[in-house]
């Protein structure tokens, strides 16, 4: 993994020093049960003789027409890997989040976690804020759509104007901005 490619996965540390509030820090420690992010930690081991056996068996009882034989087989599914659960060692997921319908329109997926699991005990460490989608979708913008060349007041006025916060509600609206930006940067 390339170093550049590793600080991109902590990318999210930055919205500590931008103009929203700090997210928080929840702190898991019990029998293994925080997903990383949809999954318990594991590890991706090579399949044994005996795997590529069974899925080659598999995989000719599956199919009408195999037009491969049996070492073929055998071959072709020795180089894959499966998901064993993670015994001993760290895991980590960054925050998770897409661009859906343009390259502006970011969707918070999942809160970055670091986990330590042991014997099927874990320790779990998850970076959130109580406004999920509202916080990581707005820095997401700040980071990645705004000009950098302007001030982070000025960046904060582009985001509430291209990428608003303002939801409707029963009994009226809430802008989601003066919960999670920073008192200095509310209008």
């Amino acid at each position: 993994m390339s170093l550049k490619y590793t600080l991109h996965r902590f990318r999210w540390i930055k919205a500590l020093f931008s103009p929203f509030k700090p997210f928080k820090i929840s702190f898991y420690a019990g029998k293994t049960q925080v997903g990383i992010p949809y999954f318990y930690p594991r590890k991706w081991v090579k399949y044994t003789d005996a795997d590529a056996i069974k899925a080659s068996v598999e995989h000719k009882a599956n199919k009408d027409k195999v037009q491969v034989s049996d070492k073929q087989l055998f071959e072709m599914y020795k180089k894959y890997n499966k998901a064993v659960p993670l015994k001993i060692g760290f895991s980590y997921c960054s925050l998770g989040w897409k661009t859906k319908w343009t390259d502006t329109d970011f969707k918070y997926e999942w809160n970055p976690v670091f986990s330590f699991v042991f014997f099927g005990y874990q320790i779990a460490l998850t970076f959130y804020s109580p406004y999920r989608s509202h916080y990581w979708e707005a820095w997401l913008y700040y980071e990645y759509a705004t000009d950098k060349t302007k001030s982070k007041h000025e960046r904060i006025e582009q985001c509430r104007k291209e990428h608003s916060q303002t939801w409707t509600v029963a009994g009226g609206e809430i802008d989601y901005y003066e919960y999670i930006l920073k008192p200095k940067y509310l209008k």
